[in-house]
């Protein structure tokens, strides 16, 4: 596993990793690149012409998906309107 690691850090790249056995952190954003990856990518792969143009793609998406995707977990909100409404009830 160390060359894995010298590898990383050659290339600039820092590593995020939770403590052992620990992974609970990682499950929200685990389950946000899910979606993505089966809303905007799958299906699409060959669409793209660029590294430039699936950047352009995935920042989309990050957008959609936190401003006009309503969940029903949110209660039909969007992830922004449900953090705004959180933030006027606390205030």
């Amino acid at each position: 596993m160390q060359p894995y690691h010298e590898l990383l850090k050659e290339k600039g790249i820092i590593q995020s990793m939770s403590r052992k056995g620990n992974c609970l952190d990682n499950s929200p954003i685990e389950n946000f690149f899910g979606k993505m990856k089966n809303e905007m990518f799958s299906g699409f792969e060959y669409t793209f012409n660029s590294l430039e143009e699936l950047q352009k793609a995935m920042e989309d998406y990050i957008y959609y998906y936190n401003n006009e995707r309503i969940t029903t977990k949110l209660k039909g909100l969007t992830p922004v309107e449900y953090r705004n409404q959180s933030l006027l009830i606390n205030s």
